[in-house]
């Protein structure tokens, strides 16, 4: 029976048939949407508008660039770190002994890492362990003249015409903080008029300073870079838009063929999407998988050619099956041959 046809009765709507098909439809996009997204902040496969699916999908969507989603940090020694970035976006928890040194040397063999984080501190203790100089000042950024809708929203610019990537001439901000840049090399700057609050509360005190703060600053490492950007609210789906982030985030992988996006210490990845991810990387399972559907192919395959022998044999059967009717009727009989002489 057809699904129309079950949930009619004689051209009248059978509405606890309908109903059931509706609560049964959204019970299993509900359950879809729960292991296939995740409403965590910055997260690659949060859609909302404080998520990075936006910025996710622009890069699995770039033909010269392979997206890998980084659970575990063994996968950065997978990678020709010549070719790769890996951004780390506001970690959660502490990288650790083990996760630091593959980081570590990730950088050294000439990756580029690019760190974005305003007020952790997981990614100073990252930054401090690899060698780098740049940390993150931790306090709020304002701006009272050069911002977009609020002065949490300071409009940066590129120090030197040659420090990023054609086409950028601003960065938006939003509750961003500031960069410490130590030596490393600062590429963009607030305007002079910027300072530095412990709340959104508090306007700058008697002995607050006015002056150009830095929000992204670039270091050599071994044979690779450290970037660092004192606000990860540029990859979120709202802001990525905004004058010239988006520009200003592919110049970090323009020339790069592989980006990582490391989530192994910040968000969590929706179930389905680890699944997959795991499946993709554990050739044990891809055989397991593959001799499984070989299997069932010749499972089925065999039901078929048991369905296909039986609807021959029922053909069979058919053609000599005897019209009821050949009982009454006789057949003639051969005339008598009769010898001539």
């Amino acid at each position: 029976m057809k699904l129309h046809e079950w949930i009619t009765t004689d051209r009248q709507r059978n509405w606890p048939e309908t109903l059931a098909v509706v609560f049964g439809a959204v019970v299993v996009l509900t359950v879809v949407l729960a292991v296939a997204t995740s409403a965590a902040s910055f997260g690659p496969y949060n859609y909302a508008w404080d998520g990075t699916s936006e910025f996710r999908d622009r890069v699995a969507e770039d033909p010269d660039t392979e997206l890998e989603i980084v659970n575990e940090t063994d996968q950065y020694e997978d990678e020709d770190a010549d070719e790769t970035v890996a951004f780390v976006i506001a970690p959660e928890t502490d990288y650790g002994e083990t996760d630091t040194e593959r980081v570590r040397q990730f950088v050294e063999d000439g990756g580029t890492l690019v760190v974005l984080d305003d007020f952790g501190q997981h990614s100073n203790e990252l930054l401090s362990a690899i060698g780098a100089d740049a940390r993150t000042d931790g306090q709020l950024l304002r701006d009272d003249v050069n911002h977009e809708s609020t002065p949490m929203m300071p409009v940066a610019t590129p120090v030197g015409d040659d420090a990023l990537a054609p086409g950028v001439d601003e960065v938006t901000l939003n509750h961003a903080s500031a960069v410490e840049p130590g030596n490393a090399t600062v590429l963009v700057r607030t305007s002079e008029f910027a300072y530095l609050v412990e709340d959104e509360e508090a306007n700058l005190s008697a002995d607050g300073e006015l002056e150009p703060r830095p929000v992204a600053t670039t270091e050599d490492i071994g044979d690779g870079q450290v970037v660092v950007v004192s606000d990860p609210s540029v990859l979120i789906n709202t802001m990525i838009d905004r004058s010239d982030n988006a520009a200003f985030v592919e110049g970090f992988y323009a020339d790069k063929s592989v980006v990582l996006l490391d989530v192994s210490h910040g968000t969590s990845v929706p179930p389905l999407i680890a699944l997959l991810t795991d499946f993709r990387t554990e050739p044990v399972a891809q055989i397991a998988v593959g001799l499984l559907g070989i299997g069932l192919i010749a499972g089925l395959s065999g039901r078929l050619s048991n369905v296909t022998a039986l609807a021959r044999e029922d053909r069979k059967s058919t053609d000599r099956r005897t019209d009821p009717d050949a009982s009454d009727r006789q057949t003639p009989a051969a005339p008598e041959r009769q010898d001539t002489k």
